[in-house]
């Protein structure tokens, strides 16, 4: 489904589907609606999946409200750190054969793999000793 949003953006609207570059022009009042249609869709699509019998879910358990600002709030201070987010470098940046792209998705990647593997190896074994 990105990769469809994305591919419709840049057909219809010539312009790459980077969310941080989206939310930052929309914020700065640079070229108009669409850019916060864009980002309404993004935050009312979760909003309405239990309407669809779909939960919230991070890894096995139901998010709240809360964590979920909170885990924004942290992937926008990494898309300010990384010059970029998931959507622009991964799907949009990797397409266009970026060498930039391709190392920080390689990044993202590494450190989710990490992510997964303390939570669900080390931690568990260390709250068990």
């Amino acid at each position: 489904m990105i990769g469809a949003a994305a591919s419709g953006l840049l057909l219809v609207n010539g312009r790459i589907a980077g969310i941080s570059g989206i939310l930052g022009n929309a914020v700065r009042g640079i070229e108009g609606t669409w850019r916060w249609a864009f980002l309404v869709g993004l935050i009312a699509a979760p909003l309405w999946s239990p309407l669809l019998g779909l939960p919230f879910a991070i890894a096995h358990h139901q998010a709240g409200l809360i964590q979920i600002a909170v885990a924004g709030l942290l992937v926008g201070v990494g898309t300010q750190i990384g010059s970029g987010c998931t959507s622009g470098h991964g799907v949009c940046g990797i397409a266009n054969f970026s060498l930039r792209s391709l190392t920080a998705t390689a990044i993202f990647i590494g450190f989710a793999a990490l992510t997964v593997f303390v939570l669900r190896h080390l931690l568990p074994r260390m709250a068990g000793a």
